[in-house]
């Protein structure tokens, strides 16, 4: 067995407790909270989700349980915690002192849903808003509820008989911490003193408030509305607004004010050198044409600075250098939060340029529909693609560093979990726009025509091949020099009809993964000139399906490619088709019937004679060049991208495809769904004997279908000296072996249970661009590795429902196992684990199963991820080191640890979130001011909010479920000696800081004493002798 007994409980237990790691945009996001001294930032999502980001390799996903969607955030200010509140009306406090955050406390609201949270800064006490117009007070420490409660009708006058509406608003003054200003969305704002339980004043206006922001001196508030209206309110005269504004509406002719949308949000943040900056979201006219866009607008003293934006905003913060309100604000930068985008503004540039993004957020910029994973690349490959794929950057960003520099991350391992985009393609380019003549053909699609169904990526030859959903197949090589050439083209023509009966059989029958009513219009290039391609990836060859009596070709279904034998070759429903891209020919173009010869397993009739239509051959076919095209439409292309980690996500335009995979899976398949064409579904180049009677393996293609039946077609490759003049010639052997269901993967193995890679051609480009390209192979034959076990191999085939391991050349069948009846699989790789081999297979229901080799017996099998979308099914992949990807939605991607060597390098290889930092000083306001007092009020919150002023709050008003820790312990626990040295030292420092202050401190109020001493000595000596009248 190549899995010891005790690896497969390791691996159950770490895949279960501890798989994942997600990048990509957060989906739905709902909200948005930054933690100005920690520089951490935290994202919320509609589906529960948290992620937390600081600088590039700090990124951390977290899940709520219930999956409630997450309405607010409120960071715990350099104090390594973070609470949530859930549209569940539940609130949770986050431990952030560890690299994975942990639940401490929540608590459940019974009678009352949740609608704002206020925490004030170095506080314990969180202000919870209700629908109800009601104020509680929670200690989050103890995550207990305070008996001190804000009743809607006592806020208000008792005049007043209409509600005022759900909280929406928060704060307390910065003048005094005694006051809270209480916003409730009918527009009736209320200052609260805390300490006399009494309103102090009421402002009612006659619009809706969405949001309020005080001015830094307290003495005054902006509040926006949902005319479109900005108000001021002085607290010398609560009465009327002091200034009532529209930014973006007009007074018409007729004298009534212009439409405008209402201001969702509105920061008023003064600065010490110019004027103070008002920032809000929204507010334009309903008849301007720009209007119709979401938009940011910047007003900094007369200058009004509109940023339109591509995606409606759901949230943004003004960043500013300190964490105290009653100071200077200071803003640097906005950071926007849109439903797609995440986008970080500079303010301190005139333009207002953005900063680049070093999250790889834009994964999404099309719908992701296929992906590849490849985990031991070539070292050299990653800068490559890194130094060709910065020239493809956009220009203009700010010059300064990203403001989100939180958290520590090292590289420990030579693993790692970040995700950094590295080289985009767009594989549009190689066509032209449609004729307006092809109209018809245009309609028939319902999805982008150049979406990507399939990639095959070699990494030691750099040779990259697509597969578009238009039937078509692109072959790229990458160079470092810019090239000027035609693009090769050749045509196929491979259509037959489906007249073939299959006789009944235990066998199941997968007939094609496209939807038969889908249609592809035919794709063109422009031909006969030459085009300019940069540095990159660049288009070599170019293969087409052609249209046949105005019938669309089916889409393909399996590609593979060799670099060490200049072999492409790719199937369909149809049949099969050969191309050597060294000579730019077509080696085989044939139905898959003609594969099995006079060995064919079923009884199946004659073909229609349309087959004579056909193109069987491609040897006589000449290539013909073409140039590729002029620029497309302005919509969005397809595109593929690679990243750090080597995760190829293709993407195209069009959704259409999430609901486009149905294919029949019942054990007993009606006559109907037999009458369909037995499509190639897999295909797989490499060393292996063609025929039992060989005594030397062979370059061989193993050809697997969608009815489980398993082909070898033997290749004879001209050696390297003839190999641009001389044919490559094959031709079919016969059935191997038969499968239940549709055949998925091939691998091979030595005998003693060896990986065996594929040849292939080590990538090299001569120094002239001109000079003809020099090929060196590496020849990776199962002799090399087996000479002490006799000659032969071992070839492992994994179809939907069963494994079996054959040895080869004797084509026994060594090993079976069904490894699922009820269901199907989705997805089998052999991959390498904890330095052994392993089936890794993908189940529809859900379970993820390891089985060993070349025995085939069961490993692991965990429920773990249900079929739910068919975005899963599509982009789940698994790859070497016990890891696996897929695409968890729209816009991220979700990697999994299934090994116990991946899971013990997980938790040193993830970043951490809290580090050591001390707390920023407020402002020193003088001598006289700070000794005497100034205007400034000690409150102490303890006095009003604990239970023995306030009394317990009514249990059924809400539960507390405690977790597994409390908010004490959480800042013992921030991680191991370093923490503890770290923060042993900054207390040293504080406390020597302190001494230093109370020494200057009394060394002032001496030197003021002796000065007075000295003043009233003078006033005595100059009154000594004068009477009391002639003072």
């Amino acid at each position: 067995m190549i899995i010891s007994i005790d690896s497969v409980q390791r691996l159950i237990e770490c895949l279960s407790k501890f798989p994942t790691v997600r990048h990509g945009f957060p989906y739905k996001p709902t909200c948005l909270a930054f933690d100005p001294v920690q520089k951490i930032l935290a994202i919320g999502s509609r589906t529960g989700g948290i992620r937390i980001l600081g600088r590039p390799g700090v990124d951390c996903y977290s899940q709520h349980e219930s999956g409630a969607a997450v309405l607010q955030l409120q960071f715990l200010i350099n104090e390594g915690a973070l609470v949530t509140a859930c549209a569940d009306d539940t609130l949770h406090l986050w431990n952030l002192r560890q690299r994975r955050p942990a639940i401490l406390h929540s608590l459940k609201f019974n009678r009352e849903r949740i609608t704002f949270c206020h925490l004030p800064f170095q506080s314990k006490w969180l202000y919870v808003g209700t629908e109800r117009g009601n104020t509680h007070i929670v200690n989050v420490e103890s995550f207990v509820l305070s008996g001190y409660v804000i009743m809607w009708n006592k806020a208000i006058e008792l005049a007043t008989k209409a509600h005022p509406g759900p909280v929406v608003h928060l704060s307390d003054s910065p003048k005094d911490e005694c006051k809270l200003l209480i916003g409730f969305e009918s527009g009736t704002v209320v200052q609260w003193d805390l300490r006399a339980k009494k309103v102090d004043f009421r402002i009612y206006y006659d619009e809706a408030i969405h949001s309020v922001s005080w001015h830094h001196e307290g003495k005054q508030f902006m509040c926006s509305h949902s005319d479109g209206s900005l108000t001021m309110w002085n607290l010398r005269n609560t009465a009327r607004p002091i200034q009532i504004t529209y930014p973006h509406g007009k007074i018409l002719k007729e004298g009534r004010k212009e439409s405008c949308k209402p201001i969702l949000k509105v920061e008023y943040k003064t600065s010490r050198n110019s004027e103070p900056y008002i920032i809000f979201s929204g507010g334009l006219s309903y008849d301007k044409v720009g209007g119709r866009r979401p938009t940011l607008t910047i007003m900094h003293g007369k200058a009004v600075t509109v940023l339109e934006m591509d995606h409606p905003i759901v949230e943004f913060l003004v960043l500013c250098d300190t964490p105290y309100s009653n100071e200077i604000q200071d803003p640097y930068a906005v950071v926007l939060l849109l439903e797609k985008d995440f986008i970080m503004v500079d303010l301190t540039q005139r333009n207002f340029p953005i900063f680049e993004n070093p999250y790889p957020m834009d994964i999404h910029e099309s719908p992701v529909t296929c992906t590849a994973y490849f985990a031991e690349c070539p070292p050299d490959i990653i800068p490559v693609l890194y130094s060709v794929g910065a020239k493809q950057k956009k220009t203009g960003y700010s010059h300064k560093e990203w403001p989100v520099s939180g958290g520590t991350w090292t590289l420990v391992c030579e693993l790692t979990l970040t995700l950094q985009m590295l080289y985009k393609l767009k594989t549009s380019k190689v066509f032209e726009n449609p004729n307006a003549g092809e109209g018809r053909a245009v309609e028939l699609v319902e999805e982008d025509p150049y979406a990507i169904q399939m990639v095959s990526w070699c990494p030691q030859s750099r040779l990259f091949c697509v597969v578009g959903i238009s039937a078509h197949v692109i072959l790229y090589r990458f160079s470092k020099h810019e090239a000027n050439t035609e693009i090769v083209s050749l045509e196929v023509r491979l259509q037959f009809d489906s007249e073939d009966v299959i006789s009944p059989s235990e066998t199941e029958n997968n007939p094609c993964f496209s939807d038969p009513s889908s249609h592809s219009p035919q794709m063109h290039l422009n031909r006969n000139r030459p085009v300019r391609m940069p540095p990159g990836y660049q288009a070599e060859l170019v293969v087409q399906l052609q249209w046949v009596d105005r019938e669309p070709p089916q889409q393909i279904t399996s590609l593979d490619i060799n670099s060490a034998y200049g072999l492409l070759a790719f199937g369909s429903c149809n049949g099969l088709v050969m191309v050597d891209y060294i000579q730019k020919t077509i080696l085989m173009c044939v139905s898959t019937l003609d594969l099995y010869g006079a060995a064919d397993p079923y009884q199946r009739l004659t073909r229609s004679p349309r087959k004579n239509r056909q193109s069987t051959s491609g040897r006589g076919t000449h290539p013909v060049s073409l140039s590729p095209p002029l620029s497309l439409s302005p919509s969005p292309s397809s595109s593929l991208c690679l990243s750090v980690s080597l995760c190829m996500c293709v993407s195209c335009k069009a959704e259409s495809r999430e609901n486009s995979f149905s294919r029949s899976r019942s054990s007993s398949v009606s006559s109907i769904d037999r009458d369909t064409k037995e499509a190639v579904t897999t295909l797989q180049f490499g060393e292996s004997y063609g025929r039992k009677a060989d005594s030397l393996p062979t370059a061989c293609l193993w050809v697997g279908t969608s009815l489980g039946v398993v082909l070898l077609l033997p290749i004879s490759i001209p050696t390297e000296k003839e190999r641009l003049e001389e044919p490559v010639t094959m031709g079919p052997s016969g059935t191997i072996l038969m499968l239940k269901g549709s055949v998925l993967c091939f691998s091979f193995l030595d005998c003693g249970g060896t990986l065996i890679q594929s040849p292939y051609e080590v990538w090299q480009e001569p120094e002239d661009p001109d000079e003809p390209r020099r090929r060196k192979l590496v020849n990776l034959s199962p002799l090399s590795s087996q000479e002490a076990c006799g000659d032969g191999h071992l070839a492992v085939v994994c179809s939907e429902k069963q494994a079996k391991v054959i040895l080869m050349p004797t084509q026994a069948v060594l090993f079976t196992h069904n490894v699922t009846e009820s269901s199907f699989l989705l997805r089998a790789d052999v991959v390498s684990v904890c330095n052994s081999v392993c089936l890794a297979c993908f189940c529809a229901n859900g379970h993820v199963m390891t089985l060993s080799l070349p025995s085939l017996r069961l490993l692991m099998d965990t429920n773990y991820l249900p079929l739910t979308d068919v975005r899963i099914a599509r982009t789940f992949v698994f790859t070497n080191g016990g890891q696996a990807l897929y695409l968890t939605s729209p816009t991220e991607i979700q990697r999994i640890a299934y090994s116990q060597e991946m899971t013990d390098n997980l938790q040193d290889m993830l970043g951490e979130l809290f580090t050591p930092i001390e707390t920023p000083e407020a402002q020193n306001k003088g001598f006289l001011k700070g000794f005497f007092g100034g205007n400034t009020q000690t409150f102490d919150r303890e006095e009003l909010f604990g239970e023995a002023a306030a009394g317990k709050a009514s249990r059924s008003l809400a539960q507390h479920i405690p977790g597994p820790m409390g908010l004490e312990n959480v800042r013992a626990a921030a991680g191991g000696v370093v923490g503890d040295l770290a923060r042993a030292r900054i207390a040293l420092e504080q406390r020597g800081e302190r001494l230093g202050e109370l020494e200057e401190r009394t060394t002032l109020m001496l030197k003021s004493a002796e000065t007075f001493s000295t003043h009233a000595h003078q006033v005595m000596l100059k009154h000594k002798d004068k009477k009391w009248y002639q003072l």
